[in-house]
């Protein structure tokens, strides 16, 4: 069983950051990701606010320039899942690769598309049901589709969509929207977009494929039909947590619970990013975040 000084669970910017730091200071170091290097972020088609890229950047090129320098100082990195954590420390990392050792663990494992919960969703994911709009958006080319939120991310997604589809409807269940005032602004001047306010979408229809969306007015009550051939699904994130609940105290919308210094509840557990309590959920604070959580790491394992 090989054994770290420092295992990184999640490869996000917060993960990654970690990693850097990590490495640079000499730790013998592992990341463990499960899906793509750098995170949530790859599916952004544009990065508009991170330092150092007056112009933007793609996502998935932002990813790729982190992984590669973190790994550059000697940072090992896995595609793994991780199943389980033993007591410690020394803690046990139990993964789909294998069972590694860690004298201290940072747990940046970020969070996941939150679910509308409602008939056809599960079904038909795959099918016409999507969270991602970068990763599926050109599917629907010349097609009607619809976007659920009224956040960033909503309208991040349906700027993206209105490069492929026809026709994208934003269905929001509130009547004005939360995200910020430069994305609404480009929103409503892309005359492909068609808002549709204070709804909800109550069921999914299609047999093989999404066809069609039941939608509820709030403020009447009524009913009515959508035809659409997919629906993209942006209301927000819940951080993936619950999985470490029996080694660090989680809060009660089931964020890890951290001090300014990133440290848990566990000794030798720090978290950091999207994952952690009071998280600002962006790629800049997160990554903050894993430099906290590496240096907070390299003082932990030299003064015990």
């Amino acid at each position: 069983m090989a054994s770290y000084q420092v295992v990184i669970i999640g490869g996000g910017p917060a993960g990654l950051s970690a990693g850097l730091y990590a490495s640079r200071s000499g730790l013998k170091c592992l990341l463990l990701e499960r899906g793509m290097f750098g995170g949530q972020i790859v599916n952004a088609r544009r990065v508009e606010n991170y330092p150092g890229f007056p112009e933007g950047i793609p996502g998935w090129e932002l990813g790729s320039l982190m992984h590669q320098q973190a790994t550059r100082y000697g940072l090992e990195s896995i595609t793994a899942e991780v199943m389980a954590l033993s007591a410690g420390p020394p803690y046990r990392v139990f993964t789909s690769q294998g069972t590694f050792e860690a004298q201290t663990i940072i747990i940046a494992a970020g969070s996941e598309p939150r679910k509308l919960g409602i008939p056809g969703e599960d079904r038909l994911l795959g099918h016409g049901v999507s969270y991602c709009a970068t990763c599926d958006g050109f599917f629907f080319r010349d097609q009607e589709v619809a976007v659920v939120g009224g956040g960033d991310t909503a309208l991040t997604d349906a700027l993206e969509l209105a490069q492929h589809a026809r026709r994208v409807y934003v269905i929001h269940r509130r009547d004005q929207l939360r995200a910020s005032q430069v994305l609404q602004e480009r929103a409503f001047a892309q005359p492909k977009l068609e808002f549709i306010w204070d709804t909800v979408v109550e069921e999914i229809g299609g047999e093989e494929l999404v066809s069609q969306l039941r939608l509820r007015h709030l403020k009447t009550g009524q009913l009515s039909t959508l035809k659409v051939s997919g629906i993209f699904v942006a209301i927000g994130l819940k951080p993936n947590g619950q999985r470490f609940a029996t080694a660090v105290a989680l809060n009660e919308t089931g964020h890890i619970v951290t001090d300014e210094l990133m440290a848990t509840s566990a000794p030798g557990i720090f978290a950091a990013g999207d994952i952690r309590r009071n998280s600002a959920r962006q790629a800049i604070t997160a990554a903050g975040d894993g430099a906290t959580a590496a240096i907070s790491a390299f003082k932990y394992l030299f003064s015990t």
